[in-house]
Formats: structure tokens, C-alpha cells, sequence
């Protein structure tokens, strides 16, 4: 684990609300010199304890109305494969391995209904390997930020 202070903390916490803040906008909001800031973010990214800076886009405004995260079992021994065909999928967005009843979890969006059936259908349920999957189409969600505190 990579060693981190409070400041480094707040920073962490200040760039996941905002990544677009400016440096002496950050540095005012912390009440930290901007030189000091701008060298610890420097440093926070060549730690990779910040991977890159990104932007959260309005999936629904695009027209993707409908977000579905499928359960998916298959043949362990065609893991690659299935995974490469998941990601050839439109709509898919992310394919996470996990444990439990399932042995993935793909985050995959649609503009309809009936768009996210026939992926599922007709594309998914298709792909050699996979034995069987479940869908639960998100109703609604909210986040909570996190705050990076010390412990």
C-alpha cells in the first residue's frame, strides 16, 4: 500500500468530486499553497494512486435510458473468448469477474427495452460458452461519493 497523508487524502477526495477543478481553485478550497498541490498530484500520479482524470457522461441524455447488469455462468475453459465477445457487444461497458452465484457481471446500456432484449437475446445468450445468464434492469440509483479519509 502506497504511503498517503491527510493532504494527499483531500486531494484524492477533492479530484473525485471534481478532476476538472483547477489547481488553484483546489488549492484555495483545501487552504494549501497551489505549488504544494500541483507537486503532490504530480506525485499521486506517478504513484498511479491516480490512474487518469475522466468525465462521468450523461448516458441518458445520449439516449441510453436503460441500463441493465446481467449475471452471466459459463465455461470457465472459454473465459477469453467470452470475454472478447462481450466486448464486441454494442452497449456493453464492462465485464467484471466475481464470485457468488454468477461468474461475471456485465454493465451494459440501451435506448429501449426492447434494444436491451435483443442484445441480451440475440447476442449475448449467442455467444458459445455462456451457459446461462439473469438480467436485472436498474430502476433507479444513487451514489455517494466517498470521501478519502485517514483511518
Amino acid at each position: 500500500m502506497a504511503k498517503v497523508d491527510d493532504l494527499d487524502f483531500k486531494i484524492l477526495t477533492e479530484l473525485s468530486n471534481d478532476a476538472s477543478i483547477s489547481v488553484p481553485k483546489l488549492s484555495e478550497k483545501i487552504n494549501e499553497n497551489s505549488s504544494v498541490v500541483y507537486s503532490r498530484i504530480n506525485r499521486l500520479v506517478k504513484k498511479k494512486l491516480i490512474e487518469r482524470f475522466t468525465i462521468d457522461i450523461n448516458n441518458k441524455k445520449l439516449g441510453y435510458t436503460v441500463k441493465s447488469l446481467t449475471g452471466i455462468n459459463m465455461d470457465s475453459k472459454q473465459r477469453s473468448i467470452i470475454i472478447e465477445e462481450l466486448f464486441k457487444v454494442p452497449g456493453v461497458r464492462e465485464v467484471s469477474e466475481v464470485t457468488g452465484r454468477f461468474d461475471m457481471l456485465v454493465t451494459m446500456y440501451a435506448k429501449s427495452l426492447n434494444e436491451m432484449h435483443q442484445i441480451i437475446s440475440e447476442k449475448i445468450g449467442k455467444i458459445p460458452g455462456i451457459i446461462g445468464s439473469e438480467s436485472f434492469i436498474e430502476m433507479k440509483t444513487q451514489t455517494k461519493q466517498l470521501p478519502y479519509m485517514l483511518e
